[in-house]
C-alpha cells in the first residue's frame, strides 16, 4: 500500500482532449517553490501508476517535491486524445503539463520507453528540463536495430515494428490483441509473469487495473495499437536519440537493471557495461546498474524504486547548482 495518496487529475492536451496524470504530493501536500518539480514517463504499454513505489521512495529522497506522472498519450485514461502519436507528441504533452502546473522546468524520470522521451525533451528543450534520470531506457538497445533503423513501407513496417516490440517485450505486447472475461483474469495473466509475480500487490493490482478498458466479458488493454506503434518506431529509428546524451546538456543518471524483461539473468542493456555508455558526455551524465532487479522491479519494487528515488535527489541537486 503505498504511502502517499495517488490523486488523479488531467491537464488540456496539444491538438484538444485531456491529458490524465497522477500525482503524488508532496510532504506539504504539494511543491514548495524550492522542491523540484518530478515529472515520470512511463514505458511503452504501461501507465502513469507504474511509479507507485518510486513515490513512496521520494518520501525519503526528496519529501518535499510532488511527483506527476500522466498516462501518456493511447493509453489508460488517456487512450481518447488522437493522434499524431510518437515521442515528440509525449514531449509536447510534457511541455503542455508543465505550462498547465505553472512551472518552467522539471526533473523529468523515464522508465524504459518513457527514457526516450525524457532524452528527447532534454535535446530539443534544454531551458524546460532540469534534469533527467533514464530508467531502463533512453539509450538504444543492443540487438534490436535501434542504431541501424527499421525498413519498409506500411503494413511491412508495421509487421517490422510489431515482431521487434515482441522480442523485446513479450507478454506485454501480446496482450494488445487479447481480451479477458474479467478483472481477476487480467490479473492471473500478469501475476504469471516471471519478473511481475513476485511484486505482486495492491499497488501493481491497482496499476493493471488503470489499463483495462471494455465491459466483461470482454475487457482489453487501453493502449492504442497506432501509438504503441509509433513509439516503437520513435525509439528504434529516432536519430536524435542515438546523439542526445553525447552533447552538453542537462545533468543526468542513466541507471540500468541488472535483470531483464522475464527476469532473465542478462538486463535489456547487457550483463556489464552498455554499448556506447563510453561515448555519453561525461560530465553530464552518470551511469550505474543496479543489481537485483529487472526490468520492472527497478521501479516497481522498493529497491529499485529506491535507486530511482536517489538518482532523481542526484540530478535534482546538481540541477540546483
Amino acid at each position: 500500500m503505498s504511502i502517499r495518496t495517488a490523486r488523479t487529475r488531467t491537464a488540456p492536451a496539444p491538438g484538444g482532449g485531456e491529458l490524465a496524470f497522477t500525482h503524488w504530493p508532496g510532504a506539504h501536500g504539494g511543491a514548495p517553490l524550492e522542491a523540484p518539480v518530478l515529472i515520470a514517463l512511463h514505458g511503452i504499454t504501461a501507465n502513469g501508476r507504474a511509479f507507485d513505489a518510486v513515490a513512496d521512495a521520494l518520501d525519503t529522497a526528496l519529501p518535499d517535491a510532488s511527483l506527476y506522472a500522466p498516462d501518456l498519450r493511447g493509453r489508460a485514461a488517456s487512450a481518447a486524445l488522437r493522434g499524431p502519436y510518437g515521442l515528440a507528441a509525449h514531449v509536447a504533452d510534457v511541455l503542455a503539463l508543465l505550462d498547465h502546473l505553472g512551472q518552467e522546468r522539471a526533473v523529468l524520470i523515464g522508465h524504459s520507453m518513457g527514457g526516450f522521451v525524457a532524452a528527447l525533451a532534454a535535446a530539443r528543450h534544454p531551458s524546460r528540463v532540469a534534469g533527467t534520470v533514464l530508467v531502463d531506457g533512453g539509450l538504444p538497445f543492443p540487438g534490436t536495430g535501434a542504431a541501424g533503423g527499421a525498413g519498409g513501407d506500411g503494413a511491412g513496417e508495421e509487421d517490422a515494428i510489431d515482431a521487434q516490440l515482441e522480442a523485446v517485450i513479450g507478454p506485454a505486447m501480446r496482450r494488445l490483441s487479447m481480451t479477458f472475461p474479467d478483472r481477476d483474469s487480467y490479473a492471473g495473466f500478469f501475476r504469471e509473469h516471471p519478473a511481475i509475480r513476485p511484486l505482486w500487490n495492491e499497488d501493481v493490482r491497482a496499476y493493471f487495473d488503470r489499463d483495462l478498458v471494455g465491459t466483461e466479458p470482454e475487457l482489453r488493454s487501453s493502449c492504442v495499437l497506432e501509438a504503441v506503434r509509433a513509439d516503437g518506431r520513435g525509439v528504434l529509428v529516432e536519430p536524435l536519440l542515438r546523439t542526445a546524451l553525447r552533447e552538453p546538456g542537462p545533468p543526468a543518471v542513466f541507471l540500468w537493471a541488472e535483470r531483464g524483461m522475464l527476469d532473465e539473468p542478462q538486463g535489456l542493456y547487457g550483463a556489464e557495461n552498455p554499448p556506447g555508455l563510453g561515448l555519453l558526455h561525461p560530465e553530464r551524465v552518470a551511469s550505474r546498474r543496479v543489481d537485483g532487479v529487472n526490468h520492472y522491479s527497478i521501479v516497481m519494487a522498493a529497491e529499485g524504486a529506491r535507486a530511482v528515488a536517489e538518482a532523481t535527489a542526484e540530478v535534482a541537486r546538481r540541477a540546483a547548482v
